[in-house]
């Protein structure tokens, strides 16, 4: 990166009504640690202050191509080159046009014309511009190059309509920026799938069986291997945290509905981690009216076994393919895990035994113990952002050691 110490990214404001909440960004991304260097164009200027983007970025704004330069270099050349990400939001009409056509008329459009860094735009403007045909056309000019682009969003905008053209929110850009940041392609051109979260079986209309977990093991997987440039799928069950951004997502709620998600794209898959929790047993009948209860009376349910997915998924496996199962244990955790290795027909496990502070259900860390067929390797605590990285680590030293 163009600083040792720190990702540099180059934020572009255009002159549209949410260039205020470009100050947002900047606030965030120097939370996040990065160096912010803000070019604002004439236009941006009248709407908000540069003085407040050089406060919150700690450097010196640039609007004017001309102005004598802070230190003896070409300005917009500089600032091209040394940013990681270039960023342009607000990004209007008038700038997408500029860049799809190569007109470099002022500071920002002739410095994101000569960065080579990955560039990212949030368009914001008013509907019916964001809609006519020489803004599409444009817009897909940009995609095609290779420029990325979130938003714009739907809602009330500034000049009283209701459509799509509201800029994205900054804590979406910011995070979208920091995922492109980090984005390693060490995985690009992989299909991952990743299970996460609990199934829940329902007993009848208002009750189900379920379980403790989470999904953020399971999300932080995928979220790792999205960064990575991998083409993720994400099964989830029902969970309580949002889905990380540049995943696809099935949403599943029974074992059964797994299982089929499962058979369905188990065989397109590169590598396969199945860190959801599904229910091992259901009801075998389901109230169809809510139960009620009988005078103090014991409630009975017959319970039956539900299909083992990792196993099915291991019988189905293609050649080259790598699985990783887990295994949350309560006693005997290695000897447990080992043997759901051989049965499933399983690359990796990775085992942890819940009972241990840090290592349950519903929490930010964990503690694993990494298994393969004539090795096995334990971690201590770490953050579940950074487990991923040591499972996914070893996935693809097992995939590169099958090809």
């Amino acid at each position: 990166m163009a600083d040792q110490k720190k990702p540099v990214v180059v934020l572009g404001v255009s002159g549209g009504i949410a260039a205020y909440k470009a100050c947002e960004i900047v606030s965030r991304l120097k939370k996040a640690g990065t160096e912010v260097h803000v070019i604002m164009t004439e236009n941006a200027v009248k709407l908000a202050a540069p003085l407040t983007f050089q406060t919150l970025s700690g450097n010196p704004v640039v609007v004017d191509t001309f102005a004598p330069p802070v230190a003896f270099e070409v300005e917009h050349i500089a600032l091209a080159q040394k940013a990681d990400v270039f960023v342009i939001a607000p990004a209007t009409a008038n700038i997408l046009a500029k860049m799809a056509h190569g007109i470099a008329d002022d500071m920002l459009s002739t410095t994101v014309l000569a960065t080579k860094a990955p560039v990212l735009v949030a368009p914001a403007m008013n509907t019916a511009m964001w809609e006519h045909p020489a803004t599409q056309a444009n817009v897909k000019l940009l995609k095609d190059r290779g420029v990325h682009m979130i938003g714009p969003a739907g809602g009330l905008l500034a000049c009283g309509d209701s459509g799509i053209g509201r800029m994205s929110e900054p804590e979406e850009i910011t995070e979208e920026i920091l995922h492109l940041l980090n984005s390693d392609d060490s995985m690009r051109g992989l299909r991952v799938l990743v299970t996460a979260g609990p199934t829940r079986e329902a007993i009848d209309p208002v009750r189900f069986i379920t379980n403790r977990s989470s999904g953020k093991m399971g999300y932080a997987i995928a979220e790792t291997a999205a960064a990575r440039g991998a083409e993720v799928t994400l099964v989830s069950g029902p969970v309580s945290i949002p889905a990380p951004a540049h995943c696809r997502v099935i949403s599943v709620e029974t074992t059964e509905d797994l299982y089929q998600a499962m058979m369905r794209e188990c065989r397109n898959q590169d590598i396969i981690i199945q860190s959801a929790a599904p229910a091992d047993y259901r009801p075998m009948e389901r109230a169809e009216q809510k139960i009620k209860k009988e005078k103090g009376q014991p409630l009975h349910l017959t319970l039956v076994e539900n299909e083992d997915i990792a196993a099915a998924v291991g019988q189905n496996k293609r050649k080259g393919q790598i699985l990783v199962g887990f295994a949350a244990e309560t006693e005997n955790l290695l000897d447990n895990a080992s043997g759901k290795l051989h049965r499933k027909n399983l690359d990796m496990i990775v085992a942890n035994d819940v009972t241990r502070p840090g290592a349950g259900f519903d929490v930010d860390t964990n503690i694993v113990t990494l298994i393969t067929e004539n090795h096995q390797e334990s971690f201590p605590m770490m953050t579940k952002k950074e487990v991923s990285e040591i499972i996914l680590n070893k996935a693809m030293e097992l995939y590169q050691a099958g090809r």
